[in-house]
């Protein structure tokens, strides 16, 4: 058996008396990709707001390669191998693709009141900065500010900006919204790419995407994960069918 890089035990999360994760026990396995998957409203992002660190639970645990991290703070959690992207892209729109990527890899230095450091630490950042922008497919667009780019492109930039940071495990929500389909195809192929390398958790509305790209699928339904398997599983799910595949409305 594979041991599991990051694990969710009971994680619940509560706003008032709506509660929008209940009770979710899921592993995620190393260098894979791992599909959160169900209807509007499921608790989803939610989820992912919770193993990023951007929300604390109401209850249960996470654990991160052994550690428990339930109660680190978003930065901590970033640090230590997890990255995140959200559904509204996250970059910053006053510098150029590969001064995003440098603001990614230069988070990564430790922060101190060490005002000087050894060139060798800036080389550092500037190799992380150039690798995560080949890796994105931006290299041509290096000089460039997002506002110069197409959207699918500024997804991209993103994801590029996680890559600075060298994470083990990509949370992805929504990577292909608001996208046509030749943008569709280009971050498609750039999550394949990752996939070899990373372990990747994603939340997508594009179901053909999904199900060409993901490892093993979760549904989850009212904040409750309702299946787990492998995408022919989910699909032959009669449970899944009657609850969410089969209602017509495509939405994730």
């Amino acid at each position: 058996m594979i041991e599991p890089i990051l694990t969710t035990r009971d994680l619940s999360k509560s706003f008032g008396g709506l509660v929008a994760v209940n009770n979710v026990t899921l592993d995620f396995a190393p260098g894979r990709v791992h599909a959160i998957i169900g209807p509007n409203g499921a608790g989803k992002t939610t989820l992912i707001n919770l193993l990023s660190g951007d929300l604390p639970p109401s209850g249960g645990s996470i654990t991160f390669k052994g550690r428990n991290i339930t109660r680190l703070p978003a930065f901590e959690i970033s640090r230590i191998g997890l990255g995140r992207s959200y559904q509204k892209t996250n970059i910053f729109p006053q510098f150029t693709c590969f001064q995003n990527c440098w603001l990614g890899a230069q988070s990564r230095l430790e922060t101190s009141m060490k005002f000087f450091r050894p060139a060798a630490a800036y080389a550092e950042v500037h190799a992380r900065a150039e690798r995560a922008l080949d890796l994105c497919g931006l290299t041509h667009r290096r000089d460039l500010p997002p506002a110069q780019i197409s959207h699918g492109e500024q997804r991209q930039l993103e994801i590029g900006m996680m890559l600075a940071t060298e994470p083990e495990v990509f949370l992805l929500d929504e990577p292909l919204a608001g996208m046509g389909p030749q943008e569709s195809e280009a971050v498609v192929r750039l999550l394949n790419d990752l996939a070899r390398d990373h372990t990747l958790i994603l939340i997508e509305h594009d179901m053909d995407a999904v199900f060409a790209v993901a490892d093993l699928l979760t549904v989850m339904v009212d904040g409750r994960v309702l299946a787990t398997g492998t995408p022919e599983e989910i699909r032959s799910n009669a449970e899944v069918q009657d609850a969410y595949l089969g209602s017509g409305e495509g939405k994730a």
